[in-house]
Formats: structure tokens, C-alpha cells, sequence
């Protein structure tokens, strides 16, 4: 059975704290609305029982000014919804529990860690002023959950779509997919977990999804444009392919970054029938575009 590219965590860590660093400076606690703060992550509710939408890094300034924004207008943890796996999101879920060992069982995953409760699709978490519905939005990350604000007709966007730049996807087809959901839901306004507030959401999401539909079409016309001989199909692989769209670029860049990327992009339209591929080695294999059937 072939197999992906799969991408380098530690360097998509790298990359996305130099992401982080050009990110605008937003302050530490901000209301957003009547019914959302923002405190690096999101508090929900407009009574006592909030909602907490992820849990950061893990680093103690989030969770001293957390547990102080909750004491000083006497707030309460309803429920605590992880957005995705990955360590910018659960990091903190430890502090949580260290000073509130009950809370444990109020913390909700797709797949939930030990003590934890799963989120389904569909789902509602419900606190005065606030009804939260789970929408299931794989693609950046395997259990990636984004979460709609009945009363705002708001979205809880995560990683799916940023407040700037484009994020990294685990399996494109799926992110695009999700991306497709999330703009049928029809949301005015957008709640990212990294960046400012997206105050036009259909706009940031027609813009998500040409982004993406360009990058498949880039590796469609690469492969038109790549080497043939007389009889004989060629293809190119996928680093050829990386230097086609994106030039002579450093041997690192391509290996760590391009290459998955493009994989993602290859097995997509591999999955839609537009591409093939000759056994080999992953970094070998041979691509070529498939004729479309008359």
C-alpha cells in the first residue's frame, strides 16, 4: 500500500511560533461581546456558568489571569471544550484541574482523554445567555471541533480558519471539506483561536477556500507542464513538483514543508480521480495527471 508524506511536528511547531510572533499584540482579557471574552482563549456565558473554549500552551500567565478574571466577577467553569488535540489547545488543561480536581469530568474532546467526555456532532452545552453546538470540522486535525453561538450566529472557528494568515492541515481533502460546512452555516462573525476577531466571516471563508482550491490547481498545472516523452509517461515526484511552483528554494524548506504539503494536495486529487501515481518510494513515486473521461 503507498504511503503519505507525513508532516514534521517539531518544524510545523517552529513555523507556527514564527506565525505567532507577527501575529498584532491583542490584550489579555477583552469582551468581545455581551456574551464572549476573549483571555488568550474564550470564556462564553453571560451569568455565573461560563464556558471555556481551549486551554492554551500551558503557560502560567494564562491561568493566573483566568483564574482571576472568574474570582473578580465571581464566574464558575461550566464546561471545558477542546477545540482539537494539540498542545496549544490542551496545555493548560492540567493547571485546570489541579485547582479544581471536579472539573475533570467537565472537560469534553471528540476523542476524549482518560476522565474526559467525548463531543459528538451536533452536541449542545448550554449556560445562561449561551447555546454552543459541537460541528465536527476535521482536516487540521483529526478530531477538530468547531463550535456555533446560536445566539450571535457566531462561529468558534479554532484552527480551521485564523484571524490571520492560513494555518496547516493533517489531510487536505477533509479540511476542505470542513471548510464547505463551515461556510454553509451561514455565521456572521468568527471566534479564531489565534488572531483578532474575524468581523466578516462569509468573506474569510470564500477567501479560505479559494486559497486552497488555487493550491490544488497550482499542482494540477505543474504536472501538465512537466516533463513527456513520445509513448512514454514521465510524471514528476513530489519535490520536482515543489521546485516547478515555488522556484529553487532551500533543500530544508522543501523536505520539512513543501513535500507534505503537496502529498496532501497529491492525495486529494488522487482520491478525486485526477492523478495517479507509479509505486515507489514516497519522495520518488512518480505523479502524472489523469486524463478526464469524455
Amino acid at each position: 500500500m503507498a504511503t503519505r508524506i507525513p508532516f514534521d511536528e517539531s518544524y510545523w511547531e517552529e513555523y507556527l511560533s514564527g506565525q505567532e510572533a507577527s501575529l498584532p499584540v491583542l490584550p489579555a482579557v477583552t469582551q468581545l461581546s455581551p456574551r464572549v471574552t476573549r483571555t488568550n482563549t474564550y470564556l462564553v456565558g453571560t451569568g455565573t456558568a461560563q464556558i471555556l473554549i481551549d486551554t492554551g500552551e500551558g503557560r502560567p500567565i494564562w491561568h493566573a489571569t483566568l483564574a482571576e478574571h472568574l474570582r473578580i466577577h465571581h464566574q464558575t467553569l461550566e464546561y471545558v471544550l477542546l477545540t482539537h488535540w494539540h498542545g496549544d489547545h490542551t496545555g493548560g488543561v492540567p493547571d485546570l484541574i489541579a485547582q479544581d480536581p471536579t472539573l475533570r469530568s467537565r472537560i469534553y474532546k471528540h476523542h476524549p482523554d482518560r476522565g474526559q467526555q467525548p463531543i459528538r456532532d451536533g452536541q449542545q452545552f448550554t449556560v445562561p445567555g449561551a447555546t454552543l453546538r459541537a460541528v465536527f470540522t476535521p482536516g487540521h486535525a483529526t478530531d477538530h471541533m468547531c463550535f456555533l453561538i446560536e445566539e450571535e450566529n457566531a462561529l468558534l472557528t479554532g484552527d480551521n480558519v485564523l484571524g490571520h494568515g492560513f494555518g496547516v492541515v493533517q489531510d487536505l481533502a477533509e479540511y476542505m471539506s470542513s471548510l464547505g460546512r463551515m461556510a454553509t452555516l451561514g455565521c456572521e462573525l468568527g471566534y479564531p483561536a489565534h488572531g483578532a476577531a474575524i468581523e466578516d466571516m462569509p468573506a474569510k471563508m470564500q477567501l479560505y477556500i479559494h486559497h486552497n482550491e488555487v493550491r490544488v490547481q497550482r499542482v494540477i498545472a505543474a504536472l501538465a507542464g512537466g516533463a513527456k516523452l513520445p509513448g512514454k509517461r514521465v510524471g514528476m515526484t513530489v519535490p520536482e513538483i515543489g521546485r516547478a511552483i515555488y522556484g529553487e528554494v532551500p533543500r530544508e524548506i522543501i523536505e520539512n514543508a513543501i513535500v507534505p504539503f503537496l502529498s496532501q494536495v497529491l492525495w486529494k486529487l488522487a482520491e478525486d480521480r485526477k492523478v495517479g501515481f507509479e509505486p515507489g518510494e514516497a519522495n520518488k513515486r512518480r505523479w502524472f495527471g489523469l486524463v478526464a473521461q469524455q
